[in-house]
């Protein structure tokens, strides 16, 4: 008898296809969680760095895999007596309502709300037309 024959064999097709809304949502919502993190080091007065890894040659010609700190970029910034946050996309500064693109608040800890408040459109999918207009400016 056949090694083969003992299987409870069947054909199937994987889908790993990935609905493009859905993953444009949960890259805009890791990139909210993110800015928290770095929010946090804000007001502790640090600064939020995540580890990457590089390939280098080192002194012996070889090359390693050596882990570095990257630094991440804040969507808020302080300006006009007050810290603007701004929705981003990856590089793209998103449209938050078809023409403004940053939200004003007095002080630092108001930007905590300001993200809040994206991270819950960004589940409800109150973003998503902003985001299709960012990687739609971007492509052309």
């Amino acid at each position: 008898m056949s090694h083969l024959a003992k299987l409870n064999l069947k054909t199937v097709q994987r889908n790993v296809q990935k609905d493009p809304v859905i993953a444009r949502r949960e890259k805009l919502l890791a990139g909210v969680a993110e800015q928290q993190k770095v929010l946090a080091a804000a007001l502790s007065a640090d600064e939020y760095t995540v580890k990457t890894k590089r390939w280098q040659t080192n002194d012996a010609g070889e090359r390693v895999l050596v882990e570095h700190d990257k630094r991440v970029r804040a969507w808020f910034f302080e300006q006009d007596n007050g810290w603007y946050v701004q929705c981003r996309y990856g590089s793209r500064i998103l449209n938050i309502n078809g023409k403004s693109n940053a939200v004003f608040v007095d002080k630092l800890e108001g930007v905590a709300a300001v993200l809040e408040a994206f991270k819950a459109a960004a589940e409800s999918g109150e973003l998503d037309k902003a985001v299709v207009l960012a990687t739609k400016a971007r492509s052309s």
